[in-house]
Formats: structure tokens, C-alpha cells, sequence
């Protein structure tokens, strides 16, 4: 279900950025070929109004093939290569833009429809992790804590205090309430690796305070912001070695992370796409050959020259990058199974 979840949602992301290449470029007037979502082999394809749409098998990107945009395809006046420098920054950019907005409108959407969640001090099962000992052990949300090892519990903040003083690996007994019966089950909490603290698996009860249209506005505005700053903060972590490419997530780390997040509830999930969403924006920004950002670079050191490049040399560089860009991918799936591998 994650795969398929994680395929969805990747759907979504790179349709909304290869639409916005395609509006801008039919209201400028270029000519489109081809709006293709994924790459490789043609799955489904059909052709309406003079353009083919297509559905690739490799669901890792997507592209919109427009005329004098390929090396070798200069001869249309109203192609990519013949507009102006100004029109070829808007194509470019009105993908990326695309991102950041949806990611924008998510946050609006969450805040206003589902709410800002609130953790309570009750101490009855909000969620279960999945495959954690909890769940393992029976566990369901909606549970209420009456003990745990014969220590009476009446809030959730006595659970983590409790369960702060148990050691990872040895068997506890969890006195539940279910539906007016008193349940006891054995598990043993595991060491938790980013606290250290021992864990079974469960979350709190979450109340969802729904904020008025204005304000999610404004607090979608300020999470955009703060998230493309965050963004932003990494990349140059990675650039100047602070940061360890290692921390970088592929396919398989982004699936995982779906997965996990739609276990945490729709609000959660929303936000992760909306994570996503910005960050694939804020990525093809950036000024390497193949992303959108170099074609940015291109158009203005056009300005700057006061003539074109020469169209068979920028294609080389975009294609050049693209291979790159896929040996990144390689390296990244490598590292997502690596941890995948050491749990």
C-alpha cells in the first residue's frame, strides 16, 4: 500500500509541475508535442488537439516536449529556441512555482478543514504503529491505560513516565479498558533511535482545532516560508560539507516515509506531500543541467550575450545533467536500501 500510496502521490506532484510548464508554454504559444508523465516505455498514450499525452512506465518525473526545445528541432518559428529569453524564464519557472503553490494549498486546506492538532493528557490510544510491539501484541487505538505493570495510570504524560523507567527488551503488562472489558497484555518496548527512551509504539489521543480561512492563510504562508528556508539551509549543508550525502532520500526512503506518515493520520500525510511538493519545487530551481534552474541560467546569459547559445550545445549540457542526475538517483536508492537494510 505505501508503494502504491508513494506512486500517487509522486503522480500528483510531477503533474502539477509538468502543467505548469505546458499552460505557460500554450498561452506563450509554443507548440507541445508531448505531455508525458514518468519516462521510458509508452504504457497509454492518446492524442488530442495536436498533442500526445503519455503515461511512461518509470514513474520518476515527467516532461513536456515542445517544439525547439531538442536539439535538431530549430526549424518552428514559434518554437522553445526562438522566444525570447524573458519567455523561456517564465516556462522554466512556471513548473517549480506550480510546486510551491500546491504545497501552499495543502497547508491552507489542513489548517482550515482538518485543524491544528493538539495532543490531550488522556490516556487512552490515539494511534499504533505498525509492526511495533504494541501492535504486535493487540493493541487498538481507542484503548484506555488503566496500568501498566500494576501502576495505576489516569494521565499520558504518567505513561511516559513510566515507560522512561522500563528497560528495552523485557516483557511489560499494559491493563487496558476495551469496550467496558479489562484486557492485559504482555510486550516488551523496544529502544526508540532517535530518543534512546524505550517505546512500544503508540501515540496520544489528537484533538483538531479548525482555524479560520484567514489565518490558515497565514499559517500555510509562514509554513511554505519556514520549509523552503529549511530547504534551502540543507542543500547548502550538502554543498559545503556540513551535511553528509548520505542523509539524502531516494525512492525508497520516500516511500518509507509515506508510509510512516499515513499511519500518523491525514494531517500528517498532507503535510509530508506538502514537504514534498516544495521541495521538488525548490529542486529543479536550483541551476543544474536538466533542471529547470539551468534553463533559467541559460536564458539569462542570453540576455547577458545579447544572442541565443547555440542550441546543439545547450541540449548536450541538458543531456549530460539528465544522465547525472539519474546516477544520483542510483546513489540515493543504494543509500534508502542501506538503511532500509540496517532497520
Amino acid at each position: 500500500m505505501s508503494i502504491i500510496l508513494t506512486i500517487i502521490v509522486l503522480g500528483v506532484l510531477i503533474f502539477v509541475h509538468e502543467l505548469g510548464h505546458f499552460l505557460t508554454a500554450r498561452r506563450i504559444g509554443i507548440p507541445v508535442y508531448e505531455f508525458a508523465l514518468g519516462f521510458g516505455y509508452k504504457v497509454l498514450s492518446f492524442t488530442r488537439n495536436g498533442v500526445e499525452y503519455t503515461l511512461r512506465l518509470i514513474p520518476l518525473g515527467g516532461f513536456v516536449r515542445m517544439a525547439g526545445e531538442e536539439p535538431g528541432d530549430n526549424e518552428d518559428p514559434n518554437g522553445y529556441s526562438h522566444r525570447t529569453p524573458w519567455e523561456k524564464i517564465k516556462v522554466s519557472v512556471a513548473g517549480p512555482l506550480m510546486n510551491l503553490l500546491l504545497g501552499l494549498l495543502i497547508f491552507i486546506y489542513s489548517y482550515a478543514f482538518i485543524g491544528l492538532p493538539h495532543p490531550t493528557n488522556e490516556p487512552v490510544i490515539g494511534r499504533v504503529i505498525s509492526g511495533e510491539p504494541a501492535a504486535m501484541a493487540g493493541v487498538q487505538p481507542g484503548d484506555r491505560v488503566l496500568a501498566i505493570d500494576g501502576q495505576p495510570i489516569s494521565t499520558w504524560d504518567q505513561i511516559t513516565t513510566v515507560m522512561s523507567q522500563k528497560p528495552a527488551g523485557e516483557n511489560i503488562t499494559l491493563t487496558l479498558q476495551r469496550d467496558g472489558q479489562t484486557l492485559n497484555l504482555e510486550m516488551a518496548p523496544r529502544q526508540n533511535s532517535s530518543t534512546g527512551n524505550p517505546a512500544i509504539g503508540v501515540m496520544g489521543q489528537l484533538v483538531y482545532e479548525k482555524q479560520g480561512i484567514v489565518q490558515s492563510v497565514v499559517y500555510g504562508f509562514q509554513q511554505t516560508f519556514m520549509l523552503t528556508g529549511a530547504l534551502l539551509s540543507g542543500i547548502w549543508s550538502i554543498i559545503t560539507g556540513a551535511a553528509s550525502s548520505g542523509d539524502l532520500a531516494g525512492p525508497v526512503g520516500i516511500t518509507m516515509m509515506v508510509g510512516e506518515a499515513s499511519q500518523y493520520g491525514a494531517i500528517f500525510l498532507l503535510s509530508f506531500i506538502a514537504f514534498l511538493s516544495i521541495n521538488l519545487g525548490i529542486l529543479n530551481l536550483l541551476p543544474i543541467p536538466a533542471l529547470d534552474g539551468s534553463k533559467v541560467i541559460f536564458a539569462l546569459a542570453e540576455i547577458l550575450r545579447r544572442k541565443p547559445i547555440d542550441p546543439e550545445k545547450e541540449g548536450l549540457i541538458h543531456w549530460l545533467g539528465f544522465l547525472l542526475l539519474m546516477l544520483l538517483i542510483v546513489f540515493v536508492t543504494y543509500n534508502d536500501i542501506l538503511r532500509l537494510i540496517k532497520g
